[in-house]
């Protein structure tokens, strides 16, 4: 069965969060400067929430905010939707999908383990598929 411990397992897991007192300007920093969409937002190495880009436009850009003004806590997604190391990748796509989300925070034991993105899971599918597909062509012509 593919489970989400196994994605982490494939990719580099590094957790990127950001206090909840600095400023969602701060934030952006951090997110250019790692090349990624989203943050987590964390107090105490507890999952306080989540900033993402789709946050910034609609909370801090259509609002007409300034982001150097207003802090991450304001901006950002509270008490967001996580998944365990253990869930299946197919729940994960299908979470993603019903919620209009592309981002999850994986938790176990109330310890943030890592984040998997859409991207991510479209990508160990694929490679999932493609792993299936050489095998059953090995077994056909073998």
């Amino acid at each position: 069965m593919k489970i989400v411990k196994h994605l982490l397992d494939t990719k580099q897991n590094r957790i990127i969060s950001v206090s909840e007192n600095i400023s969602v300007l701060d934030a952006l920093k951090v997110m250019t400067e790692k090349n990624i969409s989203a943050v987590l937002v964390m107090e105490n190495d507890q999952l306080r929430g989540i900033f993402t880009e789709r946050d910034y436009a609609r909370k801090i850009i259509l609002q007409g905010k300034a982001s150097k003004d207003t802090l991450i806590i304001e901006a950002m997604t509270a008490n967001p939707i996580t998944i365990s190391p253990t869930d299946n990748i197919d729940f994960c796509m299908e979470l993603m999908t019903e919620r209009h989300i592309r981002h999850l925070p994986v938790v176990a034991n109330e310890e943030v383990k890592g984040m998997v993105s859409i991207g991510d899971v479209v990508k160990y599918i694929i490679e999932d598929q493609k792993q299936t597909i050489s095998q059953l062509e090995s077994y056909i012509s073998g």
